[in-house]
């Protein structure tokens, strides 16, 4: 059974969430009405994850990330945001959140969101110690169409990424959640190509077209494409897909659209706070991710 903490000052909001969890997850959930009293349980219990709200009195939700990141560096943080508080909850992730749920997507988004979150977290602490001790690497992949192998490919990465001084385990996490987006995109916006355009779908109806187009042409011979080139000094990642791609020049250039409520603005915002570089080709249907070690300024290069 795994510990979780609920930070809200709403009891309303944080019943719900309890409740969501509850009924998905064998879990022990505790719960705290602001940051402060969050943090004392946090020193006494040592949760698993702390999902907390962003507006509330005495410590809010970003004080409360950065506490975290300072004290439990371990222990990764979800945030719930209200309605136009999406700005905010990119200054959270820049200060160290793994990832974010929108209060008003409690019930579609927060199991989901929450276990990928855990997953990834749980990975990383079983991993090696070799990985201390990579100089250099240069890896290609072209994977189908599977959840599972991106999955696996982000666990992959996140042991490479050892030798990258990073500053702590909890940005290496931040960097696989980044991954995870980066290529759950490629894989059901850009080679399923289900977008913001399916937005009217309920979850259950959503998957079931996904696993539909699974089996498709030309849905099914499409690839994931992945380079990567990791150094001490950096991590180069670059993700295509076969797709058709999408307007991409608007969010290269435009850090208001990533406040929109369309479907990758989301996955997009997430790996443009975690990142320190992040691109896309003209088509829109590949992305470079940078992530640079700590010291390194910006024109630090990953050697091929």
């Amino acid at each position: 059974m795994i510990k979780l903490l609920v930070v809200d000052d709403s009891p309303i909001d944080r019943a719900l969430a309890s409740g969501l969890i509850s009924k998905r997850m064998d879990s022990e959930i505790l719960e705290a009405c602001n940051g402060r009293e969050g943090l004392a349980l946090i020193e006494d219990h040592q949760p698993c994850l702390v999902l907390t709200d962003l507006q509330m009195p005495e410590m809010n939700g970003l004080e409360l990330v950065s506490a975290v990141r300072d004290r439990y560096p371990y222990i990764p943080v979800i945030l719930m945001t209200a309605q136009g508080s999406e700005e905010i909850a990119a200054q959270a992730l820049q200060r160290g959140a793994a990832s974010y749920v929108p209060k008003r997507r409690l019930a579609e988004d927060l199991i989901h969101t929450m276990e990928r979150v855990l997953s990834t977290s749980q990975e990383e602490k079983r991993r090696s110690l070799l990985m201390h001790h990579l100089t250099q690497t240069d890896t290609r992949f072209s994977l189908e169409n599977d959840p599972a192998l991106t999955q696996l490919l982000v666990s992959h990465i996140l042991d490479m990424l050892r030798c990258v001084p990073l500053g702590d385990e909890t940005e290496r996490l931040r960097v696989g959640i980044a991954l995870e987006e980066a290529l759950s995109n490629a894989l059901f916006h850009g080679n399923l190509e289900l977008s913001s355009n399916n937005s009217h779908l309920d979850r259950k109806q959503y998957e079931q077209l996904a696993q539909d187009r699974f089996m498709q042409v030309p849905y099914c011979d499409r690839k994931i494409n992945v380079a990567i080139c990791i150094s001490p000094s950096e991590a180069m990642f670059v993700i295509g897909d076969d797709g058709p791609g999408f307007e991409a020049s608007i969010w290269n250039d435009d850090h208001a659209a990533l406040l929109t409520d369309r479907s990758y603005g989301r996955g997009i915002l997430l790996m443009r706070s975690i990142m320190d570089d992040v691109s896309y080709n003209e088509k829109g249907n590949e992305v470079t991710l940078v992530k640079r070690c700590i010291g390194m300024d910006d024109d630090a290069i990953c050697v091929d």
